[in-house]
């Protein structure tokens, strides 16, 4: 009797055994299974992510392409993995103008440009935002990017297939490097500066006295070098990234334009996007935007003492030297018919700039 009970006891203890040893088998495949699943998921993601391709003219070493490898990483660390920026920096993927013409057929690119550059693709008033000497301080600049006169014109440029990302990116104040000492306005007559090629740069720095030629960034070192120009102009980084001290030994810093850039793309690309990844792309921007001008401002005179360590001549004109330049300046501001500006453009920029 009890070698019958014992033997009950162990087949009942079998039973349960391999019953629980099956449950846990199961759990065991549907956990794989789950995680399986995930990890395709997530490949999924991966692999049909958007890549918006952000092509620029600067090296990925000035404050610019460092600030666009935070957006990137912004971009990683906010998304769901459905959106990827890549980086092309020096002009791989072309000019600006290339660029620009690639997203109005609606390829997935970005790039930086300004109202010079806007001016010629349809909407001439923010050609005036590149105007010489508009700002005296960057609180009036970023108080015209909050206007509404701002948010009009960022609305005619949807209407031609251009969509404003972020606006509030410094690109830094330009400067003049010469082969020749400049000292005042009058300095700048007759010599040829290289601007980019657009309308109003090219009439700006015609109004100052100087001859504008309009050339692409990476040909300027070889154009200073052969005495094909005179001197070119933009911010210090972008002077000193082209290594530009060897070949135009004077910089004057004259701060002609408080220069804030911005990031577009296509409509057509844009609106493929889900409100989410367009939410994704404007608010990471502009987060990189802040980073970026941080960097601009820590930037500065560490180029600045670099040209100086390295034989540049500086100088700095005082107010009544500057005085000069700005008079001059205002003749540009009275060429609104050629621009086919609006009636009283320059006032009413003024007025949402907070200076008048």
């Amino acid at each position: 009797m009890m070698k019958r009970l014992l033997a009950v006891g162990l087949s009942l203890t079998l039973v349960f055994s391999l019953a629980a040893c099956g449950q846990k088998e199961t759990e065991t495949k549907e956990e794989t299974t789950a995680t399986e699943e995930t990890a395709e998921d997530k490949e999924v993601i991966s692999t049909d992510a958007v890549k918006v391709q952000i092509g620029f003219e600067n090296s990925i070493s000035e404050p610019i392409g460092q600030a666009l490898e935070k957006w990137q990483q912004l971009v990683e660390e906010q998304g769901d993995g459905s959106v990827v920026i890549e980086l092309f920096p020096d002009s791989q993927l072309g000019s600006k103008s290339e660029l620009i013409d690639s997203m109005l057929l609606g390829e997935p690119v970005v790039t930086l440009a300004d109202g010079a550059f806007y001016a010629d693709y349809g909407v001439p008033d923010m050609g005036i935002l590149f105007g010489p000497f508009l700002f005296d301080t960057w609180d009036q600049a970023w108080t015209l990017t909050d206007s509404d006169w701002y948010a009009d014109q960022s609305g005619l440029l949807e209407d031609k297939g251009l969509k404003l990302i972020a606006s509030n990116w410094k690109y830094g104040e330009r400067h003049l490097m010469t082969n020749k000492l400049v000292e005042t306005v009058g300095d700048l007559k007759g010599l040829k500066i290289r601007v980019p090629s657009n309308q109003i740069q090219t009439e700006g720095f015609n109004a100052l006295g100087a001859t504008a030629t309009g050339m692409a960034l990476d040909e300027v070192y070889q154009a200073l070098q052969t005495g094909t120009i005179d001197g070119a102009e933009n911010p210090l980084a972008t002077l000193y990234g082209r290594k530009l001290q060897e070949v135009a030994p004077y910089l004057l810093l004259d701060g002609h334009v408080k220069n804030f850039t911005t990031w577009v793309c296509g409509t057509a690309f844009f609106d493929t996007l889900t409100e989410e990844q367009q939410e994704l792309l404007i608010s990471t921007g502009e987060e990189a935007g802040l980073y970026n001008n941080t960097l601009v401002d820590e930037s500065e005179k560490e180029y600045l003492q670099k040209m100086t360590d390295e034989g540049v001549t500086v100088t700095e004109p005082s107010e009544e030297v500057l005085a000069g330049f700005k008079e001059a300046a205002q003749s540009f501001y009275e060429m609104g018919d050629k621009f086919g500006w609006s009636e009283g453009l320059y006032e009413t920029v003024k007025e949402a700039m907070g200076t008048k």
